[in-house]
């Protein structure tokens, strides 16, 4: 397994996390001796990694981790995330740190390594969103306090939103970490889209994030399922799943997913999941890329592909001739 520096932290994590989430569901639905394989097998392969939400399965995926983690007995950097209800700013350094308190005793921790705002970003306050301002301004000194109680090792934001207001945050200085969308049906974090792509256009946020230090933890690498190219759902993963930053449904992903499998005929990689897991890995800023599993077939596959480095340059060549079909299909 290669190992990445999260930014500025000093942390090494590995290049391939193991996302706790609702859509790969296994922390979720799976049984406990399913989850405490997982984990156990996920630490075997190397994944040093666990990222969690309090959101996820309402809470079920942080209890569910923490008891995997303290029956195997061991210590991995574990990340979780803290949405916080449409309140007002005066509530809301409040809100974050009680947030920390109910993922702590969830999770049957003292500390997480990483605490997340999972909220997105945008121009105005409202459902579910905080403005720029609010992030600099009240959430990052919150943050930062946590930090200096050692309840927490470092913060991040889930860099979703609204882009100019993401990138507001991110040229802050502040965050030592950014949940990043990137991936080969929306590249837009790392690489210029063509006209008409059917993607958000997240604007190179990559580089902003290279610039100040911010450790990448790509989210979405397999756009929910949609870059298997299929759209079956295995039986544990979440029945249904809305596209983030990228097509308005899960079955216009999953079309323009198929067209880009000249990467697989051209000998480029085994496989389209393949090409879409070794893709973030070929940006210098990412540091590791999320996936959520539904069995534990799924993760040794996907332990496999990272195994093979990031895609080749010749693969990286292709791929702008691929999204402009996707962009005028």
């Amino acid at each position: 397994m290669e190992y990445r520096s999260l930014g500025s932290t000093g942390l090494r994590v590995s290049a391939l996390g193991f996302g706790c989430g609702n859509i790969g569901g296994l922390l979720i639905r799976g049984t406990s001796a399913e989850r405490e394989r997982a984990v156990a097998r996920a630490l075997e392969l190397g994944i040093n990694y666990f990222d969690t939400a309090a959101m996820y399965g309402d809470g079920q995926s942080e209890e569910n981790l923490g008891r995997a983690i303290r029956a195997l007995n061991v210590q991995p950097l574990v990340g979780t995330k803290v949405r916080v209800p449409d309140l007002p700013v005066a509530s809301l350094a409040a809100a974050v740190a009680r947030g920390l308190e109910e993922s702590l005793r969830r999770l049957g921790r003292e500390r997480v390594d990483l605490f997340q705002l999972h909220n997105r970003i945008a121009h105005e306050r409202g459902r579910d969103a905080y403005t720029a301002k609010d992030v600099r301004d009240v959430v990052f000194p919150a943050l930062a306090r946590l930090a200096e109680q050692g309840k927490i090792g470092f913060y991040g934001i889930t860099a979703l939103g609204e882009t100019p207001s993401v990138l507001e945050v991110l040229d802050a200085g502040r965050a030592h970490t950014a949940q990043v969308c990137y991936n080969l049906l929306n590249p837009s974090a790392g690489h210029a889209l063509p006209k008409g792509f059917p993607a958000q256009d997240y604007g190179r946020l990559l580089a902003r994030c290279e610039e100040r230090r911010t450790g990448v933890i790509v989210i979405r690498a397999l756009a929910a399922g949609a870059l298997s190219g299929t759209e079956t759902r295995h039986p544990v993963a979440a029945p249904a799943v809305d596209p983030i930053g990228s097509a308005p449904d899960y079955a216009s992903d999953a079309r323009h997913a198929r067209m880009l499998n000249a990467l697989v005929d051209e000998g480029h990689a085994g496989s389209l999941v393949e090409a879409s897991l070794r893709f973030p890995l070929s940006a210098a800023p990412v540091s590791t890329v999320l996936l959520g599993y539904s069995s534990l077939e799924q993760l040794e596959y996907a332990a496999a592909c990272v195994e093979k480095g990031p895609l080749s340059a010749a693969a990286l060549a292709r791929l702008p001739a691929l999204w402009s079909r996707v962009a005028t299909a």
